[in-house]
């Protein structure tokens, strides 16, 4: 191939500092951000190789040429495919290393349970519901899973705590702390006036 990408890559594709440092001693050959146009068609189809997925194929190609464009970046050889392609798949490797990390917890609306059948009969619960759920969602990672795996799914403190790979006093802490702010967010008077 003709491209020797130095020491073990990093996280995301980035071939490291080290990898500059090596190719620019040796005179390597700057990556011309404006040639990657040229290639993005081998690199979607690869992408999609690895992938599965047309929608995946595009976030990895998208994931990897930030990577790629963020700094500059020199090869060793003329070959600009091989060292894409090597980013492509560091790039894949290590967002699969992320994605084994995070936790699966997966439910389907068969799976959850309304907590009120009759919430159809009163919309303004709808409307309520609506409102909660969005504060929900803008709580930081912790909070929003947490609250969501014992709130709205109703799992138990030990089972949030083995879906999220935490302990329980971290759920208990979790959950007294999203409760909080999504309190804080719906009835700010309340709370401004309490303290």
């Amino acid at each position: 191939m003709g491209v020797s990408l130095g020491p073990r890559p990093t996280a995301m594709g980035d071939p490291g500092p080290l990898h500059d440092q090596i190719d620019r001693s040796e005179g390597g050959k700057r990556l011309d951000p404006e040639v990657l146009g040229l290639h993005l068609g081998r690199l979607f189809r690869a992408a999609w190789a690895l992938c599965g997925s047309r929608e995946s194929a595009e976030d990895l190609v998208q994931d990897t040429l930030v990577c790629i464009l963020a700094r500059p970046r020199f090869l060793r050889g003329d070959d600009e495919l091989a060292y894409l392609m090597q980013a492509l798949r560091n790039t894949f490797l290590a967002n699969r290393r992320m994605a084994a990390r995070r936790p699966h917890v997966v439910a389907t609306l068969e799976d959850v349970a309304p907590a009120d059948r009759r919430m159809a009969s009163r919309p303004e619960e709808v409307v309520i519901a609506a409102q909660v759920f969005s504060v929900i969602a803008d709580l930081p990672e912790p909070f929003r899973s947490t609250l969501a795996a014992v709130d709205v799914a109703g799992l138990s403190y030990r089972e949030a705590a083995r879906a999220l790979g935490a302990n329980e006093a971290t759920i208990t802490t979790r959950l007294y702390r999203a409760r909080r702010r999504v309190a804080r967010r719906l009835d700010p008077e309340r709370f401004d006036t309490a303290q």
